[in-house]
């Protein structure tokens, strides 16, 4: 399935993006790497199973004009796209009442309009020679929101709200959607979510700190792709926490307010 698939990963300079990179590389994938941090992409590319089957190309998801270069870029080095990952993303530690607009406006344009941008650049292609994936890395909390996470929980609400709907749209064109919806895993994204400033909080959640790792995460990630999954969870034993959700909403409830918000 993956042997010599061109595969985008956005967000790939760390966590479960770099994961899937070398998952997938080793896999025999070529893989393009788009991250912020170019020296970060370089040691994920380091760590690669076949580095000359890669290629790097930085990118900025609240810079608009910077994705539309790395498109450019994309398109001039890359014949296709057979898969597109989206892992980029901002999580957030903020109070809702404490966060101004413009940081909500950051993590929108980070974690949903930068996404659907390439979404849409490389759509076209796919849906001509009707084949194709589009995977989106949300998160439960795309499910339910949480203390601290308003605006992260309404941007990753969205993905699924377009990624559903894109879904059906395109299903008969054999081009798959693939939502998936991480528990906790053991990567910084606490570390690097928004404080109600707009700056990087730098403090590691307990939960994130003892779940499971960003590579169990990728071999769950692509085991559900191959099991042609159209939405699933990856994680732990929080997992249950969907199936509560779903048959048991009011005890959910009550489970999901005692639980501490770091």
């Amino acid at each position: 399935m993956w042997n010599d698939k061109t595969i985008w990963i956005i967000g790939a300079s760390r966590g479960i993006g770099a994961a899937l990179a070398q998952l997938l590389n080793k896999k025999g994938a070529t893989v393009v790497l788009s991250a912020r941090d170019h020296a970060s992409l370089i040691n994920v590319q380091t760590q690669l199973s076949h580095p000359q089957k890669s290629s790097i190309i930085p990118i900025d998801l609240t810079n608009e004009e910077m994705i539309r270069q790395s498109l450019k870029t994309f398109e001039a080095q890359h014949p296709n796209c057979d898969v597109i990952i989206h892992c980029g993303g901002i999580s957030q530690r903020a109070l809702s009442v404490e966060t101004p607009m413009e940081v909500t406006r950051k993590i929108f344009e980070s974690n949903f309009f930068g996404h659907i941008q390439l979404t849409q650049a490389v759509l076209p292609s796919m849906l001509q020679k009707k084949s194709g994936k589009i995977i989106v890395i949300s998160s439960l909390t795309g499910k339910w929101g949480f203390y601290l996470r308003s605006s992260y929980a309404a941007s990753k609400h969205a993905l699924h709200g377009y990624y559903d709907s894109l879904r059906m749209e395109i299903e008969k064109d054999n081009v798959q959607v693939h939502l998936v919806t991480p528990g906790f895993i053991a990567t910084e994204i606490s570390k690097h979510a928004l404080n109600s400033s707009g700056e990087a909080d730098g403090a590691m959640d307990a939960h994130q700190a003892q779940g499971i790792s960003a590579q169990n995460c990728a071999s769950q990630i692509i085991r559900g792709v191959e099991q042609n999954k159209n939405e699933f969870g990856v994680g732990g034993k929080e997992l249950w926490s969907l199936f509560l959700h779903r048959y048991f909403p009011s005890l959910f409830k009550r489970i999901l307010k005692k639980q501490s918000a770091r």
